[in-house]
């Protein structure tokens, strides 16, 4: 969609007929083309599409987030609009939601704890998800994992590399290789070094 509050607004709203949820991306932050934030907003004389909150959630990447209902009955998702914010929005919070709606196990990713192959650092007062290469363990040992790329929201690159997410607490601002942490599998069945 074109960066027009009204045109978005007409789309969200033929859509209402039709959806069982509606996720936009972009639009969410803070500055001159919120057109999500704008299009949501109550207009005078009109009905309200919705109860719509917009947060800055304390995650990176994936800070400015928008949800609620339209209509009273459809969830709307929304996203940021770098791709590996919304990438990474979609499988926090999106992904589970559709699981849920659907009836189908098991609604979160697998979580593993992982030996850290390199350092990390992150930012403080922020949950940062890391893309990363997972590679399982022998025999009960822990697997090993280590980051993918930078910390940019824009680089797609490193995210076709991931087949995981390194979990770095808020109150952390480093880790050191060697450290135990938790890792989300993006990939169902990391390989594990085996033929």
């Amino acid at each position: 969609m074109p960066d027009d509050a009204e045109r978005l607004r007409e789309v969200i709203e033929d859509q209402l007929i039709r959806a069982d949820l509606v996720v936009t991306s972009g639009g969410v932050s803070v500055g001159a083309y919120d057109v999500v934030k704008e299009a949501l907003a109550p207009v005078e004389g009109q009905p309200t599409l919705g109860e719509i909150s917009f947060r800055k959630l304390r995650m990176q990447p994936g800070k400015p987030q928008g949800f609620g209902l339209l209509d009273g009955t459809v969830p709307l998702f929304a996203l940021p609009g770098n791709p590996v914010s919304a990438y990474l929005s979609f499988e926090l919070f999106v992904r589970p939601a559709i699981r849920v709606m659907l009836g189908v196990e098991p609604v979160q990713r697998t979580v593993v704890r992982a030996v850290l192959t390199e350092s990390l650092t992150s930012p403080e007062g922020r949950r940062q998800f890391a893309r990363a290469k997972y590679l399982a363990g022998f025999a009960g040992e822990p697997g090993s994992v280590g980051p993918v790329g930078g910390e940019g929201s824009h680089l797609v690159g490193a995210l076709a590399q991931a087949n995981a997410l390194i979990v770095v607490p808020e109150q952390d601002t480093a880790l050191e290789a060697g450290a135990l942490v938790d890792v989300v599998l993006l990939d169902p069945a990391p390989w594990d070094g085996t033929a």
